[in-house]
């Protein structure tokens, strides 16, 4: 990416939410043998972005992906999230330094807020932040799910730029092109896109007749039956542009989500071959009409009990409302206790 950091962020990156979590129904032998696979052959392929967090599997992934760097952890852009269920300067300063104990690192090089706090100002987080920052112990600070109103109080906080906001973005939901994508390309930021895939809706790889049976993916709306009904036209779209372009319709809605240029995407990978696939995505070039044959496709996909085409400009505001957050802040608390206890366990 054409952005001011000490390290070069690839467009497209690797996100590790799977490493040792039972989410989405990966085997032991997926997190002690194929998640290193996975992590080295991106290392040779040019991936820089690794993006990770301490709720992830109650912090195995920080472990998994530390182990699997190993020394070349020191070359590559790596960034972890904490969760801000109590967001004061010196407990931020703990879960970072937690985190990098956990990666095996001495310095965090993107060190982002993972969820808006519903009940503390980014004044209290971001003081801990700054602090971090002049310190050594972090490069750059980002928030993930954070409206631009959020994004935008939290640079005031912080008194210099939150390089990153790291929000859902794919062709199954464009709502951040309301507003977060036009400050970040505006404002020389960065919008790091999780779940382009929509979970692997786009992939092609699931209808009516096979339907994922375990994992997020069993339990996520836009897996019910008349959901894959509705995405038919949808993967064609991307099946016609694959075709034009030797490739598949996954590697086409990476190309298309990372097509501007402020942002990065990071699909996960139950496979090095599926890693594979995902970085040679960053080397396809769509024309404008294919582009916009492909937001044509995308507005016309309304799934229902998900976000349809007339509410996905107020998804961001929806994210950051307090009963939304509230939620979401229940949930990472036992999470973080969750890591906090593995911690403390793993040193006795």
């Amino acid at each position: 990416m054409d952005i001011d950091t000490t390290k070069a962020i690839s467009k497209i990156g690797l996100g590790t939410w799977q490493f040792g979590s039972q989410e989405w129904g990966y085997s032991e032998q997926y997190a002690q043998q194929v998640a290193h696979s996975i992590v080295r052959r991106a290392l040779e392929l040019g991936v820089t972005l690794f993006d990770t967090a301490e709720i992830y599997g109650f912090g195995r992934s920080e472990r998994i992906l530390g182990r699997a760097l190993g020394e070349d952890a020191e070359s590559v852009f790596l960034a972890t999230k904490m969760f801000p269920i109590v967001p004061g300067a010196l407990v931020v300063k703990q879960r970072a330094i937690a985190s990098a104990n956990r990666l095996g690192v001495r310095r965090l090089d993107l060190y982002q807020a993972h969820w808006p706090n519903p009940f503390v100002r980014d004044g209290t987080i971001m003081r801990g932040m700054g602090a971090l920052q002049r310190r050594g112990l972090v490069g750059e600070v980002g928030v993930s799910n954070y409206s631009v109103r959020r994004w935008r109080a939290a640079e005031t906080a912080l008194g210099r730029r939150v390089l990153s906001n790291q929000v859902g973005y794919s062709l199954v939901d464009r709502s951040p092109e309301a507003d977060l994508l036009p400050f970040a390309e505006s404002h020389g930021r960065v919008m790091i896109a999780y779940s382009p895939l929509a979970q692997g809706l786009l992939s092609g790889k699931y209808d009516q007749a096979n339907r994922p049976t375990d994992g997020v993916r069993a339990s996520s709306p836009l897996f019910y039956p008349e959901n894959l009904e509705r995405a038919n036209k949808l993967i064609a779209a991307l099946r016609e542009v694959a075709d034009a372009h030797s490739a598949t319709p996954a590697q086409i809605a990476l190309a298309w989500v990372i097509h501007r240029p402020a942002v990065a995407a990071i699909p996960g990978a139950s496979s090095v071959e599926q890693l594979e696939s995902n970085v040679a995505a960053a080397e396809i070039q769509l024309s404008d009409d294919e582009y916009q044959a492909l937001h044509t496709a995308s507005d016309r996909f309304c799934p229902t009990a998900a976000p349809s085409a007339s509410s996905r400009r107020n998804l961001s505001e929806l994210k950051s409302s307090a009963k939304f957050a509230l939620k979401h802040s229940a949930k990472g608390g036992w999470y973080v206790a969750k890591t906090v206890w593995e911690d403390y366990a793993a040193r006795r």
